[in-house]
């Protein structure tokens, strides 16, 4: 994963505002204009705060439909990006965008000025949750995107949220697996929150909407996760980043936020992993020594140790021992029972 520059051009582009959106409250307030000045000095400040500069460093625009916005000011943004390109401060742009907003002449444009990443807010590849969310495009617009983005030499990335009006499990999983078909190189994953001054809020708050809790939010993203790493999907973000904007009091109207979900996604993967082993033999008054990679231990304990626990409750054992092996494959995790 490279370095990423953020720069969030805030719903600009954007034909309309889907039902769950405030950039405001999701990422803080950020002007409406990138002034060349702003945009160099931002570059100058992420590359100062990095003790070692990254292989790979790539400006950003996050935020609104980058894609949807007029050619001049597309070029206007890229052309500021490509003189730090220029000096030698990056490598790449990305751009996040809608998929109804691709064309080839669109992505000739983008491909003159090095932008080597396209994300695309799908969202769901459930048309009627995506009517639901008033998205306004389709799942086969994303269908369509993804396969032109990769045939014309970018990387595709894919959005997708969990939890959207009107979507049950299934139709949350048939979007995974349609994603999987369509074989992007990397996708992000959140679950859906309510913020306050959203067409949801209201749903919320008239009880036509009801937002998953954050034990379902986290098991519906466990199984993404699980999936999309069997299919060498990397998923490169799980959970909104927390921003100071969202932790004021009234940001967040209801919704399985938590400032480290991908955490307690993936610690909820490892207690699943632990109790498969666990139940193999009988263990019960037994001191068991599990083996994880080094970078796994904190997920493997899951928070406040959590998963230790648990498990020595669920299984009546008499003790856990955690042994980090920084030669252990990430994400897996061994058992061993009287050494």
């Amino acid at each position: 994963m490279p370095l990423i520059i953020p720069f969030f051009i805030m719903n600009r582009g954007c034909p309309h505002r889907c039902i769950f959106c405030n950039e405001e409250k999701a990422v803080g307030p950020y002007p409406e204009e990138i002034t060349e000045e702003q945009f160099q000095n931002t570059v100058l400040s992420h590359l100062q705060s990095v003790k070692k500069t990254p292989d790979d460093i790539q400006i950003a625009f996050y935020g609104g439909n980058f894609t949807g916005l007029a050619q001049k000011e597309q070029i206007r943004l890229l052309e500021y990006a490509m003189l730090s390109i220029r000096r030698g401060w990056v490598h790449s742009v990305r751009i996040s965008t809608r998929p109804d907003d691709i064309d080839k002449d669109r992505l000739a444009l983008l491909k003159k000025y090095r932008v080597q990443t396209i994300e695309i807010g799908a969202q769901s590849m459930v048309d009627d949750i995506l009517s639901r969310a008033e998205r306004g495009h389709t799942a086969g617009d994303v269908e369509k995107a993804v396969r032109l983005i990769k045939s014309s030499g970018f990387e595709a990335g894919v959005h997708l949220m969990a939890g959207l009006p009107g979507e049950n499990r299934e139709h949350f999983e048939y979007s995974v697996e349609k994603v999987i078909f369509l074989q992007p190189h990397m996708v992000r994953i959140h679950p859906t929150i309510v913020f306050a001054d959203t067409p949801l809020a209201k749903c919320y708050h008239d009880g036509s909407y009801d937002p998953l809790n954050l034990f379902d939010a986290v098991d519906l993203c466990k199984f993404a996760l699980r999936r999309f790493e069997q299919a060498h999907i990397p998923v490169i973000r799980i959970g909104l980043q927390t921003t100071p904007e969202m932790e004021k009091q009234g940001s967040i109207v209801a919704g399985p936020y938590h400032p480290a979900f991908r955490s307690l996604v993936e610690s909820s993967i490892f207690f699943d992993m632990a109790s498969s082993l666990l139940s193999i033999r009988p263990v019960r008054d037994q001191n068991v020594v599990f083996s994880t990679a080094s970078s796994d231990v904190n997920h493997f304990r899951g928070q406040k140790n959590e998963n230790i626990v648990h498990l020595k409750d669920r299984f009546s054992l008499k003790g856990i021992l955690i042994a980090a092996d920084p030669k252990q494959e990430k994400g897996t995790l061994r058992m061993a029972i009287h050494g």
